[in-house]
């Protein structure tokens, strides 16, 4: 049975969060002389020569009436990478516990892992990009703290099978990740509206991919209140800026509009699905519910510098197991991806 308690970190446990100025003070005042902030303004513009809200309290309450759950139960990250180092420096101790991930997936999951001295145990997905539970379940130790779960998994562009997931959930006591970076572009209901079954669960998500806000660095994680207290106590006080703070709560005013970039690049998506087997260099487009295509080729390292020399890049995952021979394609506009076909429909093996 699960037991937040007892996979979490003593340390973290007994810390003390650092208070910042802004959460000792509540309410509002005329002058504010307790943050060593310049007064006189900022060269950048209003409003930016103050810190910004540690808790971002009015972003979490929008991002909480679209997604359906609590504002207590999101956190806000630098990107999807700080929630993913900070639940491990939530629970596995350096140099002792251990974490489990599914090749070929995210590679973060294994920088992460290595950078805070955790034990890596990877368990191959199945030949059709799967969940193979049983093994999964075997591979799991005394000290296996998480499993990260990409799904839709990256770089392979397929969900994963949900009754895997529950089976996982159901049967490991620590932490299950279900990363839904490329959800957006799935027909597969988020694993949000399943926090309250699973106290285990935490379900992360970004605004890089289908909002488009890659450059704004603000990823989401959702769990239970618990798990999210201890995430919020643990991370740098300020850690989401003013800016983006400020930038994502008008880009979730256009949230109607989401639906229809991700209804053309799904369109786009499927076009390309259809057009790129029927070019002799390719051997196998994969199925996708994400924003890009696994694509096997008969060579693709000399596609891939064929395609640079043409001012197209692609990501070349021939070094991943698993994908041997394998570009991993971004959906781009109508015009780029007629440009890529036709690139890779002049090239000569």
């Amino acid at each position: 049975m699960f037991d937040l308690e007892t996979i979490v970190r003593p340390n973290v446990w007994n810390m003390k969060a650092y208070a910042s100025a802004r959460d000792e003070f509540k309410g509002t005042a005329s002058v504010y002389l307790d943050a060593n902030e310049n007064n006189l303004g900022s060269l950048a513009g209003d409003n930016y020569n103050r810190y910004p809200d540690p808790h971002q309290k009015a972003l979490k309450s929008k991002i909480a009436t679209i997604k359906g759950v609590q504002p207590s139960q999101i956190f806000l990250g630098n990107g999807s990478d700080e929630a993913i180092d900070l639940l491990f420096r939530m629970v596995c101790r350096p140099g002792q516990d251990r974490m489990l991930h599914l090749p070929p997936t995210y590679g973060m999951y294994e920088v992460s892992a290595n950078l805070n001295d955790v034990q890596l145990d990877a368990v191959q997905l199945t030949p059709d990009f799967q969940l193979p539970v049983v093994e999964v379940l075997r591979n799991v130790k005394n000290t296996t703290k998480i499993i990260f779960i990409c799904s839709p998994n990256n770089p392979t562009g397929n969900s994963i099978n949900p009754e895997s997931i529950e089976a996982i959930l159901d049967n490991f006591d620590g932490l299950v990740v279900v990363d839904e970076a490329y959800i957006d572009f799935s027909e597969e209901p988020s694993w949000t509206t399943r926090l309250a079954d699973y106290p285990n669960l935490v379900v992360m998500q970004t605004f890089s991919k289908a909002w488009g806000m890659a450059g704004l660095r603000l990823g989401m994680a959702f769990a239970s209140e618990e798990i999210i207290a201890l995430l919020d106590k643990i991370k740098p006080p300020y850690n989401i800026n003013e800016a983006t703070q400020e930038l994502a709560l008008k880009a979730l005013e256009l949230d109607e509009q989401l639906k229809y970039m991700v209804e053309e690049i799904v369109q786009e998506r499927q076009m390309l699905e259809a057009a790129l087997p029927t070019l002799a260099i390719v051997e196998k487009v994969y199925p996708s519910d994400a924003n890009f295509l696994l694509v096997k080729v008969k060579d693709a390292n000399k596609l891939y510098s064929y395609l640079l020399d043409k001012g197209i890049v692609t990501r070349n995952r021939s070094n991943v197991p698993g994908c041997e021979n394998c570009l991993r394609i971004s959906i781009g506009t109508t015009e780029e991806n007629q440009q890529l076909y036709q690139a890779i429909a002049a090239f000569k093996i």
